[in-house]
């Protein structure tokens, strides 16, 4: 595995954190993050989630839903999936605040306003490494199904992409290929940081 990876959705919870744990599994240097202002999680309605800070641990969440509404949290599969985060890593991070991760050559967002938001971030950037980093848009919705479905997208990207020498030279031939056999339509940016 020779490229470093980010996954990044909206809360650093379900489809990030699901690519995130398959990746991880398969030996990827993969990270995961969230663009969104703050944490979101589904509550008992609509109109009342369950909110919490970036940084604020996995092991937390998933203590305090218990506490509230263990039947709902477990029926909703949100216990299920905080289980699955905390054994990945230990608490959600904001994408805007990783600078001091370093750097990636592949980011991966699922959903096209996550995209926007990490291209625009990384043009608004202090430009000193200059570094190519290609970012691509895999649309996924954010259910626990799509979510696997979508990790599972992200490695088959992710195989084809450590499998070249360069992505640089191929991604075109990459992209094609990958949109044609999975009927997904890709976004695509390379941007330097």
């Amino acid at each position: 595995m020779k490229f470093r990876y980010a996954m990044v959705c909206s809360s650093n919870q379900n489809r990030s954190m699901e690519a995130h744990a398959l990746l991880k599994r398969q030996g990827f240097d993969v990270s995961s993050y969230g663009t969104g202002s703050h944490v979101k999680l589904p509550g008992p309605s609509l109109r009342e989630p369950n909110v919490y800070e970036f940084g604020t641990p996995y092991k937390q969440m998933l203590d305090e839903l218990r506490r509230k509404d263990p039947e709902l949290y477990k029926r909703n599969g949100i216990l299920p999936m905080l289980k699955r985060n905390v054994a990945v890593k230990l608490a959600p991070q904001r994408w805007q605040d990783n600078a001091a991760d370093g750097s990636f050559d592949v980011v991966i967002t699922f959903e096209e306003k996550v995209f926007d938001m990490v291209v625009e971030d990384l043009h608004n950037r202090d430009q000193v490494l200059k570094k190519c980093v290609l970012i691509i848009n895999l649309e996924v919705k954010d259910n626990h199904e799509e979510a696997a479905a979508g990790a599972r997208l992200a490695l088959d990207l992710c195989q084809e992409l450590d499998a070249t020498e360069s992505w640089e030279d191929s991604i075109d031939d990459i992209l094609n290929g990958f949109e044609k056999q999975h009927r997904r339509k890709l976004l695509y940016s390379i941007s330097y940081y």
